[in-house]
């Protein structure tokens, strides 16, 4: 690891505390695996496009967090389903948990459709729910894969009132909570223009990403997502469904990195 990189770690790192580790010792492991549907980045082929362009959103994030020592939980979501929010979500966890000492917790606040638990290919329940409405203690509501960085923690039992959940005070604690757990909280949370989970949990929250894909999200649809948030709070957006050919058409070098034609779009990443 490079001295940029350990010096991004150590700034990110939580203080060592016999009741965080603990806590974190107590909580139940799950085989790091992925579903196929999944579309997640593979740590096994570094060179290849989207990861190369996660790796650029780590970055960016990790240095905002240097001169912004709050951000740790940061709200992804879209203004309408489809556009990709669970799949950024999933793969900047991904990323973030390849470096050394940076614990990431990847949440499914999405209780009305709920991806997480499907990608990691874990159980829904106990998740996170279940925690807020005090049936498990908040180390059984998540799940570590492997000895890694990353954990996860589902959306748990189906809920007939989410943002009813959401308004508890136990919400607000918990995240408060874990900022002392982990380097970084992600949120994946439903579409902005479908329900005002996002609104509520981006007001909780240290920042927002915005994700947006070519071909499918509209000007005006974005126009609406972003009156929905505080515009402080809003931190980047990414641009879901580039081609290889206009991420890299310039740099015809670097495309030898993609793999052959007829794979999935990669996901191209705004500069927060």
């Amino acid at each position: 690891m490079s001295s940029v990189q350990e010096a991004l770690v150590a700034a990110a790192r939580p203080a060592s505390d016999p009741v965080t580790d603990g806590l974190l010792c107590e909580i139940p492991s799950l085989a790091c695996r992925l579903s196929p549907d999944a579309l997640a980045i593979d740590p096994l082929r570094p060179g290849v496009a989207p990861i190369e362009e996660f790796r650029a959103l780590r970055t960016r994030l990790n240095h905002l967090q240097q001169s912004r020592s709050a951000l740790r939980a940061v709200v992804i979501t879209s203004a309408s389903p489809a556009e990709g929010k669970s799949f950024t979500a999933a793969n900047l966890a991904l990323a973030q948990a390849q470096l050394a000492g940076n614990r990431v917790l990847l949440c499914d606040f999405d209780f009305r459709r709920p991806a997480i638990h499907k990608t990691f290919l874990a159980e829904r329940s106990p998740g996170l729910t279940d925690y807020l409405l005090g049936t498990v203690p908040l180390q059984y509501a998540m799940r570590r894969l492997g000895d890694g960085n990353l954990f996860v923690m589902p959306a748990g039992t189906a809920v007939t009132n989410p943002l009813e959940l959401l308004n508890l005070p136990s919400a607000k604690e918990l995240l408060q909570r874990l900022r002392g757990l982990f380097n970084w909280i992600l949120l994946d949370s439903p579409p902005l223009l479908f329900a005002a989970d996002a609104n509520l949990l981006a007001t909780l929250c240290d920042a927002t990403i915005l994700v947006v894909r070519i071909g499918a999200s509209t000007i005006d649809s974005f126009a609406r997502a972003r009156q929905c948030l505080c515009e402080d709070n809003v931190i980047g957006i990414v641009v879901n469904g580039a081609s290889r050919s206009e991420l890299y058409s310039k740099y015809s070098c670097y495309h030898a990195y993609s793999s052959s034609a007829g794979e999935e779009p990669v996901t191209a990443a705004s500069r927060p």
